[in-house]
């Protein structure tokens, strides 16, 4: 009879893999009194690298803007290896997507406040996520694209 192994999840390392930041509009930016429209975008990557190990690299883009110029725009790209061992596929692809993640936010929630301080501008705060309601809602998505009928392709027309 063979017992079935425990998971293990371990945090091996966490650091800023990559980070961008640019100003187009210095100095006459800093002039402006109003202050500008935030937009924030977070992107999750992962990839397997061995025997159980995994880099996830949580990126998050933030951009400012004045009307149609560009205050500043930052990007992070903050990253951990993991290790995973012992889990189902689905919980594995949960951890990868939600706790990983998890981890990962509040990393690269400080690098951009930090870079936007020394930069000159006011800190911004990444919020809070929720990257569990995020993974139901992919999981719910490509379920309802699997049920559905993929249309045939178009015959392709050439013109006379």
């Amino acid at each position: 009879m063979s017992e079935q192994q425990q998971a293990v999840f371990t945090i091996e390392k966490i650091y800023l893999k990559d980070v961008s930041l640019e100003i187009p509009n210095a100095p006459q930016v800093f002039a402006e009194r109003e202050p500008p429209a935030i937009d924030i975008k977070l992107h999750n990557e992962v990839r397997a690298i061995e025997g159980g190990l995994y880099e996830v690299v949580l990126t998050a883009t933030v951009t400012a803007k004045h009307n149609d110029k560009t205050a500043f725009l930052v990007e992070v790209a903050q990253a951990g290896i993991f290790q995973l061992r012992n889990f189902p596929q689905q919980e594995l692809e949960a951890v990868i997507n939600v706790i990983c993640p998890k981890n990962l936010l509040p990393y690269a929630r400080e690098a951009v406040s930090s870079i936007l301080g020394r930069a000159g501008f006011p800190m911004v705060m990444l919020p809070h996520v929720g990257f569990e309601g995020i993974y139901q809602q992919r999981l719910q998505e490509v379920q309802q694209q699997s049920r559905q009928p993929q249309p045939a392709a178009a015959p392709v027309l050439k013109g006379l």
